[in-house]
């Protein structure tokens, strides 16, 4: 199926008020448009309240790199329509007839926006019945085979099959920054939990052998990233204190998980650091972790 352009949608940035909405917007496009221009793909970009809308000749490419993107609840690849029921009905069934049988079932998820002589309830009637007619197929409001949505946002419609999780979460650089300490995977997980609340994030790598590691993850998650090495353990508070006074850190996040040792751990960190620790693994126990480090891409 061709489709014209991918919708991008948001959760979190739509609660906020007006001013500090518009400033997460603003982070969160400039955001996509780095991480496409990185991908070389050529694109164009506009914005309207609640969506944003990605034109681009490469719709498979651009949903890889957005389902990557902090800040982003969902996408949908779309077709663009003017707004009339007869020209919506007629897309709509196009669209029907390429997916679905006699032998299945579909159901119109109809939203609208602004001001028209018909209500999101008509267009789902109409195309409901319209597209019985052309496909023979069965309509389940509850569990159906295939959904078809229909967004009608004042002159402009646009109709799509699916929705596409993102990460969801903030836009990094939204939020303050915070130094991640970096000796397993694990803790490169702590820091994903902290770049999808909006932070930015300062690494301090206690081993060469996970600068690769961190390349591959930050380019995989579309992230600037800083990165500072220490080979020593044996100083590491006042290497923590010095990166994070420099760097003019918020807080400090390690990956620590629950135990008896990590306990003694963290009471040391707690003595030593005087700015907020974070430990967003704390509550994970050593098999939800590998499986969420997998999840992510960081494989254990």
């Amino acid at each position: 199926m061709k489709y014209d352009l991918i919708i991008v949608r948001y959760a979190e940035i739509a609660l906020k008020a007006r001013q500090t909405r518009q400033r997460f917007e603003s982070i969160l496009i400039n955001n996509i448009k780095t991480a496409l221009k990185n991908k070389e793909i050529e694109n164009k970009l506009k914005k309207e309240w609640g969506r944003i809308y990605i034109y681009t000749n490469e719709i498979e490419s651009s949903i890889k790199v957005l389902q990557k993107i902090f800040g982003i609840k969902s996408i949908s690849p779309a077709i663009q329509i003017k707004t009339d029921i007869k020209t919506i009905t007629k897309a709509a069934c196009n669209i029907s007839k390429k997916i679905l049988s006699k032998n299945k079932s579909f159901a119109i998820r109809a939203t609208r926006t602004g001001k028209h002589d018909f209500s999101s309830q008509d267009i789902a009637i109409i195309l409901g019945n319209s597209i019985v007619n052309e496909t023979k197929a069965s309509v389940d409001l509850i569990n159906p085979d295939f959904e078809i949505f229909i967004e009608v946002r004042q002159d402009n419609s646009y109709i799509f099959i699916e929705k596409i999780a993102g990460p969801g979460g903030m836009p990094v650089g939204s939020q303050g920054c915070v130094l991640s300490i970096i000796d397993k995977k694990k803790d490169i997980l702590a820091s994903w939990y902290l770049m999808k609340r909006g932070c930015k994030i300062i690494f301090l790598n206690l081993k060469k052998s996970n600068n690769q590691i961190l390349k591959s993850f930050t380019n995989d998650w579309f992230v600037k990233f800083n990165v500072f090495q220490t080979n020593s353990k044996k100083n590491i508070f006042e290497n923590i204190k010095k990166t994070a006074l420099e760097n003019k850190c918020d807080a400090v996040i390690t990956g620590h998980i629950l135990s008896g040792s990590t306990i003694l751990d963290l009471k040391n960190y707690k003595r030593n650091i005087d700015i907020p620790i974070f430990n967003p693994l704390i509550s994970m126990n050593e098999k939800i972790v590998i499986k969420k480090c997998n999840e992510i891409g960081l494989k254990i």
